[in-house]
């Protein structure tokens, strides 16, 4: 076979290479872990987990003190008097007793309700935590997806470039072709060996912030859009919940507020001891006292008024929250609709520009093309791909982000 005949079919057969994934792909997809798994890893480093325990930890408090069947600590009453002057010699008085704060009229129940009204919006707000977490790391395996296509296509354009600049340099000692032509596929073979390098850095960048977030070595695989998923907004988004939750809270505190009214009523139980001195017997007595505090209305509106503008604010809040959840899923949306009719034009862009690069291929075995028209067709081929492959990487983020904002987790 002539050298210009077998360098034109080591120039096809990396023009197919191109276009083919690598056979291990599936294998190596095989071996990353899942979405799932990726999100728990970053969860447990996040200072979202931490805060979201912090939350439940206090709510949990929260209703042990309401389960408790004093409104406040009890408290210990110690006083003793001594006689002073020669008639009170030998006089004492001694008195214990504890003061038991208690409850108002319902107030122990009302105290009870915010307190589960509580604990429900923590773990409500876990969730939500938990949901942002995973945007985080949809985000992050989207930019990483995208790099590691760039790479791929990166290594095989230098690979294909470089065979082409090997077989030029036979074909110009041979005397088929012109140093000029040698050093043009030796410059293109150098350009693509400089784009190779600045994609595995960026890439290596963007590596760096995965294991950061995640923990992980490697990165995770896409999950696959849900079958028959809903794209209509769902009352049992996180956010949605935790928005409700919170109404329900602001609106139990404001019961607690008007129900407890100021300070809790006490009870007191006295133990006295009386020494009269001069040789009498000691004399013991018990009491009991009741402290009722009154008048405490006025003092007690401006918790009132606090828990009310709470219940207004969560509620205002919650509205805010709906409508945006709605904007953001009818962008979610729009935007997977746009990346599908891209994806698909890129595919029929690279279907065409590689059947372009076959077709000179032909004429160059021929003798009927020049070198510069095979290498322009070769470049714009593998952008193509290249620019397939980032967009089939963008259709993968744009369905996550809509899992996104559908609240979805996997």
């Amino acid at each position: 076979m002539a050298p210009w005949l077998a360098g034109s079919a080591l120039a096809a057969s990396a023009l197919a290479c191109a276009a083919q994934p690598p056979s291990n792909t599936a294998a190596l997809a095989a071996s990353r872990p899942s979405l799932a798994q990726a999100i728990d890893a970053a969860w447990q480093r996040s200072a979202e987990a931490t805060q979201s325990q912090g939350q439940q930890r206090q709510a949990r408090a929260d209703q042990a003190v309401a389960a408790s069947w004093l409104a406040a600590p009890p408290a210990l009453q110690l006083s003793q008097r001594e006689g002073r002057g020669s008639g009170a010699s030998g006089q004492r008085e001694t008195e214990v007793g504890v003061a038991l704060p208690l409850w108002r009229i319902g107030a122990r129940a009302t105290a009870g309700q915010a307190a589960q009204a509580g604990l429900d919006w923590s773990a409500a707000a876990e969730r939500v935590a938990r949901l942002h977490v995973a945007g985080q790391v949809r985000e992050a395996l989207g930019q990483l997806s995208g790099l590691e296509a760039e790479q791929r296509q990166a290594a095989l354009q230098s690979q294909l470039l470089g065979r082409l600049a090997e077989d030029v340099d036979r074909r110009v000692k041979a005397g088929d072709l012109a140093p000029a032509d040698a050093m043009a596929a030796r410059a293109e073979w150098l350009s693509s060996q400089a784009l190779q390098a600045e994609v595995a850095q960026k890439l290596r960048a963007q590596q760096a912030q995965w294991q950061l977030l995640t923990g992980l070595a490697v990165a995770a695989r896409f999950e696959p859009p849900l079958a028959g998923a809903t794209v209509d907004l769902d009352e049992a988004h996180p956010e949605l919940q935790l928005a409700a939750r919170a109404v329900e809270r602001a609106q139990r505190q404001l019961a607690l507020a008007q129900a407890q009214r100021g300070d809790a009523p006490e009870l007191g139980i006295n133990l006295r001891q009386e020494r009269p001195g001069q040789g009498n017997p000691a004399l013991n007595s018990i009491g009991v006292a009741l402290r009722l505090p009154f008048g405490s209305a006025t003092y007690a509106q401006p918790r009132v008024a606090t828990a009310l503008s709470e219940v207004d604010l969560a509620l205002t809040q919650q509205q805010r929250t709906r409508d945006r959840l709605a904007v953001e899923l009818e962008l979610a949306r729009s935007q997977l609709q746009g990346a599908e009719v891209q994806a698909d034009l890129e595919t029929q862009r690279t279907t065409l520009l590689r059947e372009r690069a076959d077709h000179i291929d032909k004429a160059f075995k021929a003798g009927e093309a020049p070198l510069p028209e095979l290498l322009r067709a070769l470049s714009a081929a593998a952008q193509a791909e290249a620019a397939s492959e980032r967009q089939q990487a963008h259709l993968r983020l744009a369905q996550a982000r809509l899992q996104q904002a559908q609240g979805l987790l996997p």
